[in-house]
């Protein structure tokens, strides 16, 4: 260790010294020259004495600035030694030179950047992982239910016309949940590569809501919940990931009012800005959620005390509704008043599309 640093050392400074011997030589060369001019003005012996004098000065420069520097220069092979470590650049404490200290905060910072960065991955990591495991958990029911209807349907081969139908509104009603189940895992997985499936055009979003109604029209005749467009807007966003965002939020309202008894609403309320900007809300008349709940209900996995309650719930919908919303640049936020109702708004900023361009350009 002590011979490998010693070398990186000399070889560090190979011009000093060449120089330095250069300066040397020619102060040797000069006093010569001035001793064959005027014989007797300066002793051989004298210009041997400066050669020595200057020769051990510099050797004994170079030791003293290699005690000073050998620390650092073990720390810097030892932490090449164990570049593997996450933490190998902490081994790098003894610096001396201007230069040194800089180069051991450049370390520094862009290993504070790795682990940040391999921070974010194992994050997301842990969160794909629970995730597929609750999805594969909420799988597991409808399934069981289906085949518990199943089993039922060919235990009463000679069933009334109208259990008949209520075998089959059960059964669709418990696909449409592993449908839903599948959209949310494959938009979940198409998250990561977002700008690969993105298509921004100019969307009309009453013929958009007027979509998704229809796609939950069963649903909503079941649980006397009567659904309302208000308005009319033309906005820039890309049709097939808002349609899975309105998705969630009618999902919600209809998963969070059937167990209210009377007739519920769900009214889509439009509003249009100009230049492409416009603002919706989407509001039920359903449970409600508790105001200390509000600030949490877009992160991941968290369901609440209703989605406790219903059973129903992954805490992934409304994670994933506010991820689509801030890379395609609009605004999302909820208010909502406990056992009285919730709204869902979505901003449509004029400006917001192009923030995708700049979150692609920093690597976001």
């Amino acid at each position: 260790m002590r011979g490998l640093s010693l070398a990186l050392f000399l070889r560090d400074r190979l011009l000093f010294i060449f120089m330095a011997l250069l300066i040397i030589l020619l102060s040797f060369s000069m006093l010569l020259l001035e001793r064959e001019r005027y014989p007797g003005l300066v002793e051989l012996g004298t210009v041997y004495y400066f050669m020595v004098l200057a020769l051990f000065f510099l050797g004994v420069w170079l030791a003293v600035d290699y005690v000073r520097q050998r620390a650092y220069f073990k720390q810097l092979i030892d932490a090449i030694n164990r570049s593997e470590e996450l933490k190998a650049t902490s081994i790098i404490k003894t610096t001396v030179t201007q230069e040194q200290k800089l180069v051991s905060k450049m370390l520094e910072e862009q290993n504070r950047a790795y682990l940040n960065e391999l921070g974010k991955y194992r994050r997301q990591q842990e969160l794909h992982n629970h995730f597929v495991l609750q999805w594969v958990h909420h799988m597991k029911t409808p399934v069981s239910v289906v085949d518990l209807l199943a089993q039922e349907a060919l235990q009463k081969p000679a069933s009334t016309q109208e259990e008949q139908r209520l075998l089959a509104l059960s059964l669709q009603e418990e696909t449409d949940r592993m449908t839903r189940g599948l959209e949310m895992m494959l938009y979940t997985a198409r998250l990561d590569k977002f700008e690969i499936d993105l298509h921004v055009k100019q969307t009309a979003l009453h013929a958009l809501a007027r979509n998704v109604v229809n796609a939950h029209k069963k649903l909503c005749i079941r649980h006397s919940i009567f659904p309302r467009i208000d308005g009319e807007a033309w906005v820039e966003t890309d049709e097939k990931w808002m349609t899975f965002v309105l998705n969630q939020f009618v999902s919600n309202a209809i998963k969070y009012s059937k167990s209210k008894a009377g007739a519920k609403k769900i009214i889509f309320t439009m509003e249009a800005f100009g230049n492409a900007g416009g603002k919706l809300t989407v509001s039920d008349e359903g449970m409600g959620i508790a105001s200390h709940e509000l600030p949490r209900i877009f992160d991941p996995f968290f369901t609440g005390e209703n989605g406790r309650t219903t059973g129903e719930s992954t805490g992934m919908g409304l994670y994933l509704a506010k991820q689509v919303c801030s890379r395609l640049g609009h605004e999302l936020s909820v208010t909502s008043v406990l056992g009285e109702s919730t709204a869902m708004t979505i901003v449509f900023q004029p400006r917001g599309i192009h923030i995708l361009g700049s979150q692609e350009e920093e690597g976001i």
